[in-house]
């Protein structure tokens, strides 16, 4: 009973409300100019975190069967080539909080493609199982979910957001009116 009161939680819902449009707004990259992008995720990102800061504890499922999982290596190389194209020359910024940064002597890049397509994997194959309804799999998948939020997608998010800021705000790139159509 614990459990599906952690599954039916308003603020599960509301995660996977917001996890729903996130990975929707990562499949539709190319149906976007980077300005509508970017004007999006600066508004959706923050709200992902929050809505995952808040996801009740859940327990650590007793029959931690293997999940299957959704997201294969090639949609999510698809996803992060898609929007590395529309980042362009946009998509690398540097990497303060990498844990080998304080044995590097120099700074560590990576890409915003490849923070969001992580992301993405992750909430994609967490989406996928919450839809099958199957209440012990919808608590195995919330577990993981908060789990990798915890140790390792909440930290890509908010960098790339830092990223992602920085596009939206600067003067190289500036709202058009097809930007309307979006």
């Amino acid at each position: 009973m614990e459990n599906r009161k952690v599954l039916f939680d308003r603020n599960t819902l509301e995660f996977v409300t917001v996890t729903l449009e996130f990975c929707a707004l990562m499949e539709a990259t190319e149906r976007h100019t980077l300005f509508a992008f970017v004007d999006k995720g600066v508004k959706i990102i923050p709200l992902l975190y929050l809505k995952a800061a808040m996801l009740p504890a859940v327990e650590e499922p007793f029959d931690a069967d293997e999940l299957d999982y959704f997201i294969t290596e090639e949609t999510y190389e698809v996803i992060r080539a898609r929007i590395a194209s529309l980042f362009g020359e946009h998509d690398s910024y540097l990497e303060t909080f990498h844990p080998d940064i304080e044995y590097s002597d120099t700074p560590i890049a990576t890409t915003i493609s490849e923070s969001l397509a992580d992301v993405y994997q992750d909430l994609g194959n967490f989406a996928a199982l919450f839809r099958q309804e199957n209440e012990a799999v919808m608590h195995q998948a919330l577990y993981v979910c908060n789990e990798n939020f915890r140790l390792y997608w909440g930290q890509k998010l908010l960098n790339a957001l830092r990223a992602i800021h920085c596009v939206r705000f600067s003067d190289e790139i500036q709202y058009s009116p097809e930007d309307e159509n979006e």
